[in-house]
């Protein structure tokens, strides 16, 4: 008998927990992010820098690159296959990219993306 009841408050323990963790899945921070910025300023940060680009991908560049245009300009961003999430995107669709500047010795500015939220 006294098996059954510590197996059971086991049991009992191990759901309990994972209903707690399942309600934590939506969570995160609130509060000030990144503010958007432009490509034309984006191309002036240094390596690293974090950054929010609203516009629209223009055409695909090759192996994961593609070029990426708001009203202040063009700038190349590389989008692992793994960023697309399922998203399909059309030149005539506003994006936000969300990713950090990555600046060759010698090259021009690129964006590595994190995410591509369609708007």
């Amino acid at each position: 008998m006294n098996k059954i009841l510590a197996v059971s408050a086991l049991v009992l323990t191990f759901a309990v927990a994972s209903h707690a963790q399942a309600q934590n899945l939506g969570g995160g921070f609130q509060g000030p992010t990144i503010a958007s910025t432009t490509v034309a300023d984006a191309l002036k940060l240094n390596d690293d820098t974090p950054v929010v680009l609203v516009g629209n991908i223009q055409k695909n560049l090759g192996n994961e690159k593609y070029q990426f245009a708001d009203k202040t300009g063009t700038i190349v961003v590389e989008i692992d296959d793994e960023d697309w999430r399922g998203q399909v995107v059309k030149p005539e669709n506003t994006v936000e990219i969300r990713g950090e500047i990555d600046k060759e010795l010698l090259g021009t500015p690129e964006v590595d993306v994190d995410s591509i939220i369609l708007k």
